[in-house]
């Protein structure tokens, strides 16, 4: 037990650093301190500037026009066509409103490492408009207006809801209003700058935080001193994306911006303004390049890690210094026509000082990366090993083939040498104190990979008993699933695919012909839930006759349970049997009862949400009191394997159908029918197999002591127990929405509990709606390890091993170009991954003590013959 215990505290210790390297390679700060501030030596057009940002506001929310040709917003419409220059604001993910305001007054995109920080007034020193200024005001939502906190019409009312358009009319008003005021109470000089935008869009179901057009789109206009006026154009303007047409607007000049470059053709201004602007711009970028140049203190060991370095900082160093020799030469103020010339070399200089910073960045990442790929292989390597030392049959007689082993003082002797030259390289590099972590913990790991050289001379020894074609297709088999778990992550279709293919499963393997009809209930079983991959993520229309239905089904579901128990229970029974089995059939019915009175409650709160009466009292008790007893009831059940599981799948269903808007309701019932198959099916399996001792399932009880003598050792055909396991947890995953991204699930889906927008509890209750088909599949994996008389420490290091090849596969594929987008998700996914890993060592805790535990209110007091 203390060397169980000691293998998973290791294996968590690993796989938190293994968690934690993503951040320190892939979510380090960009933003460069210490430049020398640069300024244009011109006066500027304007002397205060108006932000106005509303928050949530998408591009074609505000454009579109009325199907009577008005517009919903036409002071701002009349602004467009008149007096100022409008074009689309491109946000990146995640479309935050703290990543929207910094981007809208700082100039950069938000600082990832500022991400991972939480939602920090100011987790990370930046430079922003406002430190600029010799004075700011602010106004909005007086609560949270430090960290630009949300106003919360989209969420509750979604854009395409009369509520949320007509608020865009409120919008244009109060703009309207505010324009008058301030040129009345400034005299109206002339000297006043306007910026209309807003910080992130919204979905039609209204979330926002991932990277969907409607979330990324966001409306810009600009009037006012020192912007253009309004340039009509006729030529075929550069964009492609139809909204000129859609928006009616292709005859007005569209200036789309990007972020940290100068957008020239909004200023209002003379050719030598534009060039000294641009030059001051371009100046700064470059200071931030030659800063982070400096910090990166070159040696030759680098060289090693970077075969490219010389080459890369040779050429930029020479192009950005021959740039900036032209930039000194040739001024506007003594050539005015090279005003042209220069604006294009600053354009020039800006995009490779912009590389330049991005290597920079990345320079660390190839080393790092390595020293986490070694010590991946390393703690793999060292699973597989333990797994077939302590719980498979290896032929440890002696014969031909001596054993190979390394000596403990040499091999010992070796580590410390590689320790010290790792060391030094990172003392010469002056790394930080994280970068000896990552790079000295394959040392450890691969000293215990190599002290078990004995086991591989056992697993040759013991080749010819094995039979190598079955070892071969078992293989084949593994690496092509596990291969479709990886593209899953990228298309959720594939899971339907892995369906199908596992619906077949008891045909090829020969179980049909000895179980008939659990054979056809796990194929359809395995149909029906293909078809839930299949539906869309996000963007689903509420429909709340389908909880219902579900509620039926799991009404349904539950019969069934209840009659395959009933037969599978000894007839003759003790008078304390027979009672406590009645108090179980008791507290199921209760469960079955409160079930499918939460599948009529979300429809009592919609109606009532519909007809704008609020959230109904007593639908509010029932929600949160079933919330709240939901891992609490199963604990009052018998720890009989059948009335235990259903008590958990009716407790966690009922909970599940209270944060159910439509379809996904289905995901459960259907999921706890296919595992309640699975658990039969596998004791067929067990029977085909030979295996000796096999217990009933209506005979197992989880709180009886396990029989260690009972244990046997692994077989090849728990290499697939263990990879269903994991892609059902995959298919829990995805199934029904995308664990990557909160923002795909609805925030209707909690109107049962609560309808005033509160982010937190918002988000756990929604993660809680995640989590119950995780728990629902772990409680199928404990009954199988308890029916096919395993230790759950050998099926669960063949899932480590699974999981940790699928991690390192996602390593591979995180990458470090395309938009923010591609390089969040290629991240998110690894996180994913690596987060399974955990979170299943924690689970498997929580889910033993759910079907082993037992409370009792009270103890009766009964006297048997």
């Amino acid at each position: 037990m203390i060397l169980m215990m000691t293998f998973l505290l290791v294996g968590l210790l690993v796989h938190v650093v293994f968690f934690l390297s993503i951040f320190d390679i892939y979510f380090t700060s960009p933003l460069v301190h210490g430049m020398t501030p640069q300024a244009t030596p011109m006066a500027p057009p304007a002397s205060r500037l108006v932000l106005v940002v509303a928050d949530g506001l998408r591009a074609d929310s505000l454009f579109t026009l009325l199907p009577n040709g008005s517009s919903r917003a036409p002071y701002l419409r009349s602004v467009i066509e008149e007096k100022g220059t409008w074009g689309v604001s491109h946000t990146r993910v995640p479309t935050e409103s703290r990543p929207g305001h910094v981007a809208l007054i700082a100039g950069f995109y938000e600082d990832v490492s500022a991400i991972a920080k939480g939602w920090k007034e100011n987790p990370v020193e930046f430079d922003s408009v406002f430190n600029e200024t010799r004075n700011t005001w602010c106004w909005g939502s007086p609560d949270i207006l430090p960290m630009f906190a949300k106003d919360t019409n989209g969420h509750a009312h979604r854009p395409m809801s009369q509520e949320y358009l007509n608020n865009i009319g409120l919008v244009d008003t109060g703009v309207a209003e505010l324009v008058s005021m301030v040129e009345d109470f400034f005299g109206h000089d002339g000297r006043t700058a306007y910026v209309f935008t807003s910080d992130h869009g919204m979905t039609n179901w209204g979330s926002h935080g991932a990277g969907h057009p409607s979330e990324t789109l966001t409306p810009l206009v600009a009037w006012g001193a020192g912007v253009n006026y309004a340039h009509k154009v006729t030529e075929v303007q550069p964009y492609k994306d139809g909204f000129l047409q859609d928006w009616k607007l292709e005859h007005l000049r569209r200036v789309d911006v990007n972020q940290g470059v100068l957008p020239l053709l909004y200023l209002n201004n003379s050719d030598h303004f534009k060039a000294e602007s641009i030059y001051t711009n371009a100046i700064q970028v470059l200071e931030q390049y030659k800063i982070k140049m400096s910090q990166k203190k070159e040696t030759t060991l680098s060289f090693l890690f970077t075969p490219y370095h010389f080459f890369f900082v040779t050429l930029h160093s020479l192009l950005i210094r021959l740039l900036q020799d032209i930039f000194d030469l040739v001024q506007p103020v003594h050539f005015p026509s090279s005003v042209s010339c220069q604006i294009s070399l600053c354009r020039s200089l800006i995009a490779h000082a912009l590389e330049g910073l991005l290597y920079y960045h990345t320079y660390d990442r190839f080393f790092l990366g390595c020293s986490v790929v070694l010590g991946f292989v390393g703690w793999t390597s060292y699973v597989v090993l333990v797994i077939l030392k302590t719980h498979a049959n290896l032929n440890r007689r002696p014969g031909l083939l001596k054993q190979v082993r390394i000596p403990s003082h040499a091999l010992a002797r070796l580590c410390v040498c590689v320790t010290v030259v790792i060391t030094g390289f990172l003392l010469i590099q002056r790394s930080p104190v994280t970068y000896y972590v990552y790079c000295l913990l394959p040392v450890p790991l691969w000293y215990s990979v190599l002290k078990e050289s004995g086991t591989l001379t056992d697993l040759i020894r013991s080749a010819p008993s094995l039979p190598l074609w079955k070892c071969f297709g078992y293989f084949v088999l593994v690496s092509f699933g596990i291969e479709l778990l990886v593209v899953s992550f990228f298309h959720r279709a594939m899971l339907t695919v892995g369906l199908v293919v596992l619906s077949v499963w008891p045909f090829l393997s020969g179980l049909f012909d000895k179980a008939k009809f659990r054979s056809l209930s796990w194929c359809v079983g395995c149909l029906c839930l293909a078809a839930f991959p299949l539906m869309p993520v996000v963007g689903r229309e509420p429909n709340i006759h389908l909880v219902t239905c579900a509620g039926l089904l799991t009404l349904f579901t539950s019969a069934c349970y209840l009659w395959s128990s009933r037969r599978r229970t000894t007839l003759h029974l003790s008078d304390r049997q027979q009672f406590f089995t009645q108090v179980a059939l008791i507290h199921i019915m209760l469960c079955v009862c409160v079930c499918v009175l939460c599948a009529y409650v979300p429809s009592l709160t919609h109606s009532s949400l519909q007809q704008k009466q609020g959230l109904p009292l007593f639908n509010q008790i029932i929600s949160w009191t079933t919330l709240a007893s939901s891992m609490l009831v199963p604990l009052l059940s018998s720890t009989r394997l059948f009335h235990r599981l259903l008590s958990i799948f009716l407790s966690l269903t009922a909970t599940y159908l209270l944060l159910s808007t439509g379809s996904e309701a289905l995901f459960p019932p259907v999921l706890s029918w296919l595992m309640f198959v699975w658990i039969n099916i596998e004791q067929e399996a067990m029977l085909a197999q030979g295996v000796s001792g096999r217990q009933e399932l209506a005979t197992i009880d989880f709180s009886a002591n396990i029989d260690i003598t009972k244990i046997r050792q692994l077989k090849l055909d728990d290499i697939r127990r263990s990879y269903f396991f994991v892609f059902f947890i995959i298919t829990a995953f995805f199934g029904t929405g995308n664990i990557a991204s909160i923002n795909s699930f609805d925030p209707a889906s909690v109107y049962c509990f609560l309808t005033i927008f509160n982010p937190f509890i918002m988000g756990g209750l929604m993660m809680w709606k995640v989590i119950i088909p995780f728990i629902i599949v772990m409680c199928t994996f404990e009954t199988i390890q308890v029916a096919t008389q395993l230790s759950s420490r050998s099926l669960f290091l063949i899932v480590l091993v699974i999981s940790d090849l699928m991690a390192l596969h996602f390593f591979f594929l995180v990458q470090d170009y395309g938009s923010w987008l591609d390089i969040g998700t290629s991240i998110s996914h690894y996180v994913i991954v690596m987060s399974m890993t955990i979170f299943l060592m924690l689970l498997s805790v929580v889910t033993h003590i759910l079907t082993s535990q037992r409370l009792f209110l009270w103890r009766p007091k009964m006297h048997f013959p």
